[in-house]
């Protein structure tokens, strides 16, 4: 028999090329949409496991956190961005407050905040660092006086180490004093909770029991950071198709499902074969959104200042009593002359997504011209207070919390909503500073609002630049 040559030893480029592909259909079969909607189940199970045994209320960290949790069983949700918490850019989100998440905490004696986070990581940067940083700048603004421990930075040792708790712990100053330039309000705030916060922390491989829990609570509010993947190390096709944090990123492999209609539909969704899933979420994207979604609800913001997503416009018949100015933003670009529709109403077309964050700062003059003028007419109804004004967008979530932090800034003298004189010169000082201030009243309110970076950056540009 002939010696083997090296050509019967190395793969030739086309076998190669084989190779590659097979793994690669592997690797895709097992990310599929039933492997992951099982694995989210799976992992929920986890979640209701410890809110039976621990008693604490569920919260959701968005996005990712609610795949994770029953709709029935969500008491709120968080938004803690893992960024803030990357190592060398940490952070103290100005601009996700998560103020209302101390009503929750103090009512219940703490809660447990839900996410996951993708393969190879024990938990996420958001529950590792990040909430700690919250936790720990809180205590020392609504807890000033309170005993140091609650002032030190708690994170998990088995993930950050000494060195990185350091570093962090060295930037608690900044952080505290930018929470403070925000001027909250201190005594409402510390209305809600009665102890400092702690964060704890449990995964599928680390036990959490309730007498630990128990202790915490002698001091402080248990803050529990629950990841609720268990940790892959390898790849996935050495898990049976079991994928860790299968609730991310959605957008590559969701196809418009998301959290609520996977929770409603279950057992369909999961009694579909793999290649007719696509067909059946688009059937159930499609009826959600012809019939199964409510009007949108307005949400105040600051005093005369409302927002809502285009929907919302059917609930402005019930403002008996009101005199109110709409400004609707369509989701496509029209001619600046078309835009006042009425006296009382203007439709400005700014286009959808990126583009329209971008418009918004050529668009932001002519806004606030118009709602000035509404602002400082002469009354029809008895007293101001009956004048207010209505932001309405696609998601209610961008672009008008941007348009109603511009008014804010523009067409109020202070907080309490007092309409700026016609007389009164807008050369005032506007800076970062004192937008970052009204923004965090803003974000107070309406938790859920998710301004884009490009649409603030409009915003920053309009008042700061004006007269450019």
């Amino acid at each position: 028999m002939p010696a083997p040559t090296l050509a019967d030893i190395v793969f030739s480029e086309q076998a190669n090329h084989n190779f590659s592909k097979i793994l690669g259909d592997l690797k895709k079969s097992n990310l599929s949409i039933t492997n992951r909607l099982k694995s989210i189940q799976h992992d929920a199970a986890f979640v209701q496991e410890v809110a039976d045994v621990l008693g604490l209320p569920l919260v959701a960290n968005e996005r990712c956190g609610s795949w994770y949790i029953d709709p029935q069983l969500k008491r709120s949700s968080a938004y803690f961005k893992s960024t803030d918490g990357h190592t060398g850019q940490w952070k103290f989100s100005t601009r996700r407050l998560n103020f209302h998440l101390l009503e929750v905490i103090g009512r219940h004696d703490g809660c447990i905040i839900v996410d996951s986070t993708r393969r190879g990581k024990r938990m996420p940067d958001a529950l590792s660092k990040t909430i700690p940083i919250w936790c720990t700048v809180l205590n020392q603004a609504l807890f000033p006086s309170h005993p140091s421990s609650s002032h030190t930075l708690h994170v998990p040792p088995t993930v950050v180490s000494d060195s990185e708790r350091s570093q962090m712990s060295s930037h608690l100053p900044l952080f505290l004093t930018s929470l403070l330039a925000l001027q909250p309000d201190i005594p409402s705030l510390r209305h809600h909770i009665q102890k400092p916060l702690r964060p704890l922390w449990v995964t599928p491989d680390d036990e959490l029991t309730p007498e630990m829990v128990d202790e915490i609570k002698t001091a402080y509010h248990p803050v529990v950071c629950c990841t609720s993947s268990r940790r892959v190390v390898g790849t996935e096709m050495s898990e049976e198709g079991y994928i860790q944090g299968a609730g991310d990123d959605t957008e590559n492999w969701a196809h418009g499902l998301t959290a609520p209609l996977f929770w409603g539909n279950q057992r369909q969704l999961l009694g579909t074969p793999e290649g007719d899933l696509p067909g059946l979420i688009e059937m159930l994207v499609a009826n959600s959104e012809a019939g199964g979604q409510a009007v949108g609800e307005l949400k105040r913001v600051a005093p005369r200042l409302l927002v809502g997503a285009l929907s919302a416009e059917k609930t402005l018949a019930s403002s008996q009593g009101k005199e109110v100015c709409v400004v609707t933003l369509v989701p496509k670009t029209t001619e600046k002359e078309t835009w006042e529709k009425s006296k009382r109403h203007m439709e400005v077309g700014l286009g959808k997504s990126k583009t329209a964050s971008r418009f918004l700062r050529e668009a932001l003059p002519s806004i606030c011209e118009f709602v000035s003028r509404f602002l400082q007419a002469p009354e029809t109804t008895d007293g101001k207070a009956n004048k207010e004004v209505v932001i309405l967008c696609e998601s209610g979530r961008d672009l008008s919390v941007g348009v109603a932090l511009a008014l804010y800034c523009w067409c109020f003298v202070d907080s309490a909503g007092t309409i700026r004189s016609a007389a009164v010169d807008q050369e005032q000082n506007h800076n970062k500073a004192s937008i970052r201030v009204k923004l965090g009243h803003i974000m107070t309110a309406f938790p859920d609002a998710n301004p884009s970076r490009a649409s603030l950056q409009s915003v920053n540009s309009f008042l700061m630049d004006w007269r450019k």
